[in-house]
């Protein structure tokens, strides 16, 4: 679909469709009026009848609305004005998207970007409408035999400001916002492929073709080179497999040195870390076979990261970013890790095995050691990692813990700015000893009891030497039900953070 940013006024706006906004109860928006008043109070008379309250969310389509160019009208509605903010307008939005998408119309232009939001500027309008429209339109239905009929009809979107001075700002946060939705898109389509076609290998393959793409480094590590640096905690959760695991790493140097120089900066990358369980059956701590469909959803945290990326080579972000996918099967068989056993992990740490169903934790604990060798200045690692989360926050808000405040508040601020929320969780060395083993260094869980905090604690062992913050979204990375698939969640937190970082947030 093409986007573009357009001024004017709607009453004069040629084209398959005009939306506007109807505030409850029954009030017109600036560019509602704007129309009735050419049209002889044709909308007055319509919501004064009742059709259209103005109640957040609601859609009302007019065709041949007198004196106007345009061939429909689509009224959307906003709420009560003075409860207009972030979730009103993100609401108000993906109802419109929704509404033209189901019109048949070919282009549509949206003026609820003008109505004013509390505390969001023009820039956070046109950013977050880029992002709804494109996942409001997403669809996965690679695996249809027969395509869906009345899909996506909508080619052309325009999003219009008052200002002409906003135009370059509107520009760029058009570019930022189909950018992040790029990525979001890329998330949720490797989340939506089933386990048998996304691999550790599938995954591998997709990083290399997205390094080419955008001139990245990529290496992918293989089982052998896995066993020679010692990598043993990964390597366990791989063995009820038949399908070999992978070590991805893609760097991403978009920070230059001097004015005109093509040499890459020596400064510190931020490194993303993504949990890529491309199926989880538990190993031999089995899981229940209700719902185990989804647990091809187990490596989202992989599929965000590379999400993240694509969004950040595609906007040429002056930041260095290395993303480290470790990746695997987690399989029953006849030499998959068992209730008991020890193993080393590369940093040296010995792990007793109490659960082989808690093994993002492994897999991850290897990657983190591993980042050290980049000299992060920041280490963020993302994976559907406990139930617990989902009991904790359900899903709403994706866990966050860390061993930096600053680095949380950022965080924090930027799931607000992206309405892609997290909320902090505690990281006390008293919840340290839910890890006690009598026979190792730690076991891989803590028992029932604050099962999400146990696993941050595992994970903080093998942080010491970066700031480190871990995003469980158990409970966010997907949904079940009818709206079953994958939500993207949480690259629109991860973009708008090193947006910020590489200050190109305005």
């Amino acid at each position: 679909m093409e986007f573009s940013i357009k001024r004017g006024s709607p009453e004069k706006q040629r084209g398959a469709c005009v939306v506007v906004g109807v505030f409850e109860p029954r009030k017109l928006t600036r560019g509602a009026e704007s129309i009735d008043n050419i049209a002889h109070k044709h909308l007055s008379d319509i919501i004064h009848r009742g059709d259209m309250e103005g109640k957040s969310g609601s859609t009302l389509l007019l065709h041949n609305v007198p004196s106007t160019l345009c061939e429909r009208v689509l009224l959307v509605g906003l709420g009560k004005e003075k409860e207009f903010h972030e979730k009103a307008y993100c609401a108000a939005i993906r109802s419109a998207v929704k509404a033209l998408n189901e019109t048949g119309a070919t282009d549509g232009t949206i003026f609820l970007t003008e109505n004013p939001v509390k505390k969001r500027g023009v820039s956070w309008r046109i950013r977050q409408a880029a992002m709804i429209a494109q996942e409001t339109v997403y669809r996965f239905d690679q695996f249809k035999s027969t395509a869906s009929e009345g899909i996506r009809p909508l080619r052309k979107l325009s999003f219009t400001i008052e200002r002409r001075e906003s135009l370059a700002q509107a520009e760029e946060a058009l570019a930022q916002g189909l950018a992040t939705a790029e990525g979001v898109s890329l998330a949720r389509t490797l989340g939506n492929l089933p386990g048998n076609v996304c691999t550790p290998g599938y995954l591998a393959e997709t990083a290399q073709q997205m390094a080419k793409e955008h001139a990245m480094e990529c290496q992918v590590l293989e089982r052998a080179d896995m066993e020679a640096l010692g990598m043993q905690a990964l390597l366990s959760v791989a063995r009820g497999s038949h399908i070999p695991p992978k070590m991805i790493v893609m760097q991403y140097k978009g920070m230059k040195v001097g004015k005109g120089s093509d040499k890459a900066t020596s400064g510190k990358p931020i490194v993303l870390i993504g949990k890529g369980i491309t199926f989880d059956s538990g190993g031999i701590s089995l899981k229940p076979g209700l719902e185990m469909d989804e647990m091809k959803f187990d490596m989202c945290g992989a599929a965000s990261v590379l999400g993240t990326l694509k969004a950040v080579a595609q906007m040429k972000l002056p930041i260095n970013l290395t993303v480290i996918v470790p990746t695997t099967e987690n399989m029953p068989g006849g030499s998959a890790s068992k209730p008991g056993d020890i193993v080393t992990s590369m940093s040296g740490q010995t792990i007793e095995i109490l659960n082989t169903d808690a093994e993002g934790r492994l897999i991850l604990c290897d990657a983190m050691t591993y980042a050290e060798r980049f000299n992060p200045e920041t280490v963020i690692d993302v994976a559907t990692l406990t139930g617990a989360c989902v009991i904790a926050l359900g899903h709403v808000a994706t866990g966050l813990f860390a061993n930096d405040d600053g680095l949380a508040h950022k965080l924090l601020q930027a799931g607000d700015d992206a309405q892609d929320r997290a909320w902090q969780m505690p990281l006390w060395e008293d919840y340290q000893d839910l890890l006690k083993s009598p026979f190792a260094d730690m076991a891989n869980i803590g028992g029932r009891a604050a099962g999400s905090v146990s696993a941050a604690c595992f994970l903080s062992r093998y942080c010491k030497k970066f700031a480190w913050a871990h995003l469980d979204i158990a409970g966010t990375a997907w949904k079940s039900g009818a709206d079953k698939g994958a939500t993207g969640r949480p690259v629109p937190l991860l973009v708008h953070y090193l947006l910020t970082r590489s200050g190109k947030l305005n």
